[in-house]
C-alpha cells in the first residue's frame, strides 16, 4: 500500500508544480500586459486634460504596485535557486560612491575554537553581501566660532570676518535654502508638507519661514536665470510652449488662470555640443503680447504649436515657424480612437513612417539630416499631402476629421519646414517634456499664491530644468552657486557658474559624509 501511495504522489507533485508554474507565468504576463496598457495610457493622456484617463492611469499604477508587491513577496519566500556550476547568477552592484558601513558577524561559538572538537580555528576566507540602506534626512546645527585676540603692544583686536549668511540674521544655511527649493519645485513637496516632515524630526519651522527661504534662494539665483535667458535668445532655434497655472486671487478665495511659458534650447539631436538650457516666464494671462515681448530679440527657428499669439512673430520673416507634427497627429489619432477608419489608420501609419526616418538621423549633423529628409521624407510627405487633399474633397467640412486635416493643411508650410532645416525637429516634444514636471507639481501645490510667487517659481524651474538638461544635480548646484553669489562672485566670471560649465568641487566630500 505504501508503494502504491508513493507511486501516486509523484504525478500529483508534478501536476502541482506545473500548476504553480502556470500561475506564476500568468501573473508575469498580467504584469507585462498592465505595464503596456499603462504606457499606452500615458502616451494618450500627455497633452490632454482627460480626468477619466488620469484615473485609469492611477488605477493601473495601483494594480501594478499590488501585483509587483505580491510577486516580490512570493520570490522572497521561494527557496534559493540551485546555481549550476559555471553559470553564476548576475548580481547588480551597488554604486561605488555610496559610503560603506561594515557589519562583521562572527560564529556564535567564537572565532578561536572548533565547536565540534575544540581545535584551533584558522581564517579560511569570508563571504560578503551588500544591501542598500537609508537614513532619514539628518538635520544638524553648524556653530561658527570666531575667537578674538588682542595685541599686547597696541591693544588692537584681531578677529576673522564673519562668513556670509544665506539670510541676514537668519538661521538657514545655503544648503537648507537649496533643500527647501528643490523639494518644492523638483520633488513636488508643498511647503506645508515639508514643515510637517521637519517637525516629525523635532525641527519646528513654520511654512511662512520656509516660503521666505525659498524666496531668498530664487532671489540669489536671479543672475543665473538672466544669464540663461540671454544665452537662450542667442540660439538659432527655440522650442516654446505654455501651460496653465492657477493663481489665487487675493481676498476672493478664488483662482485665476495664469500661465507658465517654457523656452528650450536643445540641439543635441542635431549633433550640437552647445549648452542645453531652458527658461520659464510667468504671466497673468495667455495674451499674445507675452511671447511677442519675450522673443522680440530672437532671430531663428521657433518650434511651437498653432497658438495665434505667435503669429505676429512670423510677419517680418525674422522668426520662422516650425510647426509640430505631434499636434497634427494627435488630432488624427483622436478621430481614430472615436471612429477608426481605413483613412485614419493609413494617415497614422504614414506619419509613423516619417518618425522612423527621424529615428535614423537623430544625432547626425544638420547637413546630413537635411539630406536624408530631402531624399526619404520629402517624397512621403508629398504623397501624404495628396491623400489629405483627396480626403478633404470627400469629407464634410463640418466633420471632426475634416477639421483635423484642415488644421494640418493650413499649417503645411510650417509643418514641412523641417525638411529644409537640418537643425529643426519634426515636433515640439522638447518643449512639452519641459512642462511635464510643472504639471506634476501643479497637482501637489494646487496653485501659486501671487504674481511674485509665480515669478519665483519660474526662476527656480529655470535653474532646475537647465541643471537636468546638463546632467547636474540641482540641489548640489544651487547650494554651491547661491553661496558664491552671496559672497560677491565677480560678474566677469558668471559663465563659470552656469550649469553647463559648473564643476562640483564638493562632490567627493559630500559623498563621504
Amino acid at each position: 500500500m505504501a508503494v502504491s501511495d508513493t507511486a501516486h504522489s509523484y504525478p500529483d507533485k508534478d501536476a502541482r508544480i506545473a500548476e504553480l508554474e502556470a500561475a506564476l507565468a500568468a501573473r508575469d504576463t498580467l504584469i507585462e500586459t498592465l505595464q503596456l496598457q499603462l504606457d499606452k495610457l500615458r502616451r494618450m493622456t500627455f497633452g490632454q486634460s482627460s480626468e477619466k484617463l488620469v484615473q485609469q492611469i492611477e488605477q493601473l499604477e495601483l494594480t501594478l504596485e499590488e501585483l509587483e508587491s505580491e510577486a516580490a513577496i512570493s520570490d522572497a519566500r521561494a527557496p534559493e535557486p540551485i546555481v549550476k556550476a559555471g553559470r553564476p547568477s548576475p548580481v547588480r552592484a551597488l554604486p561605488d560612491h555610496l559610503p560603506r558601513t561594515e557589519r562583521r558577524i562572527e560564529p556564535e561559538t567564537g572565532a578561536c575554537n572548533c565547536p565540534d572538537c575544540g581545535g584551533t580555528l584558522r581564517p579560511l576566507g569570508q563571504d560578503s553581501d551588500e544591501m542598500l540602506d537609508v537614513l532619514p534626512v539628518q538635520w544638524r546645527v553648524i556653530r561658527t566660532i570666531r575667537p578674538k585676540y588682542s595685541c599686547r603692544s597696541c591693544e588692537k583686536i584681531v578677529q576673522a570676518r564673519a562668513p556670509v549668511k544665506a539670510i541676514a540674521r537668519g538661521k538657514a544655511s545655503f544648503a537648507t535654502l537649496a533643500h527647501v527649493a528643490v523639494n518644492k519645485f523638483d520633488h513636488h513637496l508643498p511647503l506645508y508638507r515639508q514643515s510637517e516632515m521637519m517637525a516629525a524630526q523635532g525641527v519646528d519651522i513654520d511654512r511662512s519661514t520656509l516660503a521666505g527661504w525659498a524666496g531668498q534662494a530664487a532671489s540669489l539665483l536671479d543672475p543665473i536665470v538672466s544669464r540663461i535667458r540671454e544665452e537662450g535668445l542667442k540660439a538659432a532655434k527655440i522650442h516654446t510652449d505654455d501651460t496653465p497655472v492657477p493663481m489665487l486671487v487675493p481676498g476672493k478665495g478664488k483662482t485665476a488662470q495664469a500661465r507658465l511659458w517654457t523656452h528650450v534650447v536643445d540641439d543635441r539631436a542635431s549633433g550640437s555640443t552647445g549648452p542645453a538650457l531652458v527658461w520659464y516666464k510667468f504671466t497673468l494671462d495667455r495674451s499674445g503680447i507675452h511671447p511677442q515681448t519675450e522673443l522680440k530679440a530672437f532671430t531663428g527657428l521657433l518650434q511651437a504649436d498653432g497658438y495665434a499669439g505667435y503669429d505676429k512673430l512670423y510677419q517680418d520673416g525674422r522668426i520662422r515657424e516650425v510647426a509640430c507634427w505631434a499636434h497634427f497627429r494627435r488630432k488624427i489619432f483622436e478621430n481614430h480612437q472615436a471612429s477608426p477608419t481605413p483613412l485614419t489608420a493609413d494617415l497614422l501609419e504614414r506619419i509613423a513612417g516619417l518618425y522612423r526616418i527621424e529615428d535614423d538621423v537623430r544625432g547626425q549633423p544638420p547637413d546630413i539630416r537635411r539630406q536624408q529628409r530631402q531624399e526619404h521624407s520629402k517624397p512621403q510627405i508629398e504623397t501624404l499631402r495628396s491623400v489629405i487633399d483627396d480626403a478633404l474633397r470627400r469629407l464634410s467640412p463640418k466633420s471632426s476629421m475634416a477639421k483635423a486635416l484642415a488644421y494640418g493643411r493650413k499649417r503645411w508650410d510650417a509643418l514641412t519646414r523641417y525638411l529644409d532645416e537640418g537643425m529643426a525637429e519634426m515636433d515640439n516634444n522638447i518643449a512639452e517634456r519641459s512642462i511635464r514636471s510643472i504639471a506634476i507639481g501643479r497637482k501637489n501645490w494646487l496653485f501659486t499664491g501671487s504674481k511674485a510667487g509665480g515669478t519665483r517659481a519660474a526662476a527656480i524651474y529655470s535653474v532646475i530644468g537647465t541643471c537636468q538638461l546638463n546632467g547636474v544635480e540641482p540641489q548640489a548646484y544651487i547650494t554651491d552657486v547661491i553661496e558664491k553669489i552671496a559672497s560677491d562672485w565677480p560678474a566677469s566670471r558668471w559663465d563659470e557658474l552656469m550649469p553647463w560649465n559648473w564643476a562640483d568641487d564638493n562632490k567627493s566630500s559630500r559623498q563621504a559624509a
